[in-house]
């Protein structure tokens, strides 16, 4: 049934989009950016931004479901508007992406630059759509267009197409003794993708991106360790083709270099700023706007991986001295299967991880809500403007249920938490079987189990986000099928869902983006042991492992008392992606069948060094 409650969240939901939708609104696009001395300037208004970067907004790299070997997708179109919605309901203005891919040796999965002159249609439309929808909600994105390190291919991969280059990029400052920055034929191939690139008309406006209000600016490249005769070549090269936009130094620093500030086509410097490069992050930045004063915009483009206090600091400081703009890294989005996509950052030891807005208990660690409180309300600030309540969410929306244990959502953008609601009937009556339910606490896997589903019946199910600001109205209505069996969905945060645990087992969330982003697992030594108890006969128990080396197997066994165990079979199979840039520990499924009726305990015996990261397992009725 529908109670006052219910009615409240959509008229909460329809003033949100109409009276909070506007108030929040960013303004359109009738200028291109430009410089002004020191500053940037939307007409004759100064243009001022502080918002997050987001690297995979137009190339994801974090398909880290358990059984996929291939990391690497486009985005689609919920995915990059979901993105951009963060940015819009955070005040941001502006997001910066990474890069475009470049062809990697030895590598199948889709990129931007397959060779020379040679580029993916696919990925240029998922650029056109981000660029589209970028233009719609009204945020600008600085564009890179090369990198230096070896995460998406490129310094060294251009080179490696014409067979030029021995040098084996490990870290940025390699890539500094590259022939790609002096070498006529590999500067040319390059060239052919800023032709490209800048020349391309978008499918979906009709527009070239030189002449897209929605681009902010290009950038030369992502932390490069070039020579200034190369900078001063390609962005000369850019302004050949595009005197609309501004270009800014891709040049890798924490402190502006001063050839940069003297170039006559450079207009905006960017600073990086982590504490493994230098810890003094206010000292840099104020070097380099004394540097930059009265002569060229200045960015702080990347920064992070310290406290909220560091972090509202430098804010304080870009805010009260004219720095044009910051953006901390990163933001992740909602992905289409449900849930975000994540990604921890191997430069902070893997303490910090991507954020996601609007900010939730997994991110404690590093102040996840706490920081998106700070930026949000300092991004308001730069602008002059009064910080407003945020949205109130729009309906998510169900996905089709195969089963009532692996319920997931597309999330709605800025929504705190989700109530799911069963009924038998599409037309109710509506019971609450979940509430206040987190789409970010589970990474790559199923939202929600409805562990109080009845085995033999049939439901309809419907999902209402939440937040501060009020409730959405409704989903869609998805019917389930039959439900055949209940099931324990353990995902390892704590031992709550285990019967009983012993020898050498240990909780593990460290390194969690070499097992598959999994943050919460068990680890375990030969004879650490895990054991399970159903609430009817166990059917099936589903086990996603991680092995650094050798895979050695557990040992399996059912038991109907507790005490006397008999072992069992298992079937194995291996997704080994075979990428060494992470150095990813080889993930393994084992699926165990119940071949002793009436057994409800299962226990799992380490062979081996290993973790688990995720325990499924199902049971019926008697």
């Amino acid at each position: 049934m529908m109670g006052g409650w219910m009615f409240l969240g959509i008229v909460f939901g329809l003033i949100a989009l109409g009276v909070m939708g506007a108030g929040s609104c960013q303004g359109g696009m009738e200028n291109f950016i430009t410089v002004a001395g020191d500053k940037l300037m939307d007409g004759d208004r100064e243009y001022r931004f502080i918002s997050y970067n987001i690297p995979n907004l137009h190339y994801k790299e974090d398909v880290m479901f358990f059984d996929q070997t291939c990391e690497w997708r486009w985005p689609d179109e919920f995915e990059i508007a979901d993105a951009l919605e963060s940015i819009r309901q955070m005040g941001g203005r502006a997001t910066r992406l990474y890069t475009l891919s470049v062809r990697r040796k030895g590598d199948t999965h889709p990129v931007h630059v397959e060779g020379p002159g040679q580029f993916n249609e696919e990925g240029f439309r998922a650029l056109d759509k981000v660029l589209q929808i970028a233009e719609e909600k009204g945020i600008r994105v600085i564009f890179p267009l090369l990198d230096s390190s070896k995460w998406w291919g490129g310094v060294e991969d251009y080179a490696a197409f014409r067979a030029k280059d021995s040098v084996v990029i490990k870290r940025r400052v390699d890539s500094a003794r590259s022939k790609f920055w002096t070498d006529p034929e590999l500067i040319a191939d390059f060239k052919k993708t800023i032709d490209f690139t800048l020349n391309r008309k978008n499918v979906y406006t009709g527009v070239a991106y030189k002449d897209c209000k929605a681009i902010l600016m290009w950038e030369t490249g992502n932390e490069l360790c070039c020579p200034v005769t190369w900078t001063h070549e390609i962005a000369k090269y850019i302004k050949s083709i595009d005197s609309n936009h501004v270009v800014m130094d891709g040049f890798f620093t924490t402190k502006a270099r001063p050839e940069s500030i003297e170039n006559p086509y450079i207009d905006v410097v960017s600073t990086h700023h982590y504490p493994s490069l230098n810890p003094d992050f206010l000292g840099d930045v104020k070097a380099t706007r004394e540097m930059a004063r009265d002569k060229k915009a200045y960015i702080v483009g990347e920064f992070g991986f310290v406290t909220n206090t560091k972090i509202g600091a430098l804010l304080d400081y870009i805010i009260d001295d004219g720095v044009s703009g910051a953006m901390i890294w990163s933001l992740r989005s909602h992905k289409r299967e449900g849930g975000f996509y994540w990604h921890s950052e191997p430069d902070s030891m893997g303490y910090f991880r991507a954020y996601h807005w609007p900010g939730f208990d997994i991110g404690d660690g590093y102040y996840e809500k706490s920081l998106l409180t700070l930026m949000r309300q300092k991004a308001f600030e730069i602008q002059g403007l009064s910080e407003p309540p945020v949205d109130v969410p729009a309906p998510p929306k169900l996905l089709p249920i195969e089963d009532v244990t692996a319920i997931s959502w597309q999330g709605s953008t800025g929504a705190a938490g989700y109530d799911i609601e069963r009924a038998a009937s599409k037309d109710g009556p509506w019971e609450r079987v979940g509430v206040d339910i987190s789409d970010a606490d589970v990474e790559y896997g199923p939202l929600f189990n409805d562990t109080t589903a009845r085995i033999g019946n049939r439901y309809f199910y419907r999902v209402i986000a939440k937040n501060t600001s009020g409730l959405s109205a409704p989903s869609n209505l998805v019917e389930s099928p039959v439900v055949e069996h209940l099931a324990i969905a353990d995902e390892l945060r704590d031992y709550s869902l285990v019967y009983g645990y012993g020898g050498a087992v240990e909780l593990e969330s460290k390194e969690a983006r070499r097992m598959k982003e999994d943050s919460s697992r068990v680890k375990g030594a030969p004879g650490g042991e895990l054991i399970y108890q159903a609430d009817g006969p166990i059917r099936q128990c589903v086990l996603e492992t991680f092995f650094k080396e050798d895979i050695v197997d557990f040992e399996f066994s059912f038991s109907r008392d507790g005490r006397q165990y008999e072992k069992a079979e298992c079937r194995r199979t291996e997704y080994d992606s075979g990428d060494p840039v992470y150095g990813y520990f080889k993930p393994v499924k084992y699926e165990v069948d119940n071949l002793l009726p009436g057994a409800r305990w299962f226990r799992i015996v380490f062979g081996g060094d290993a973790q688990i990261g995720r325990v499924r397992i199902y049971y019926g009725v008697e």
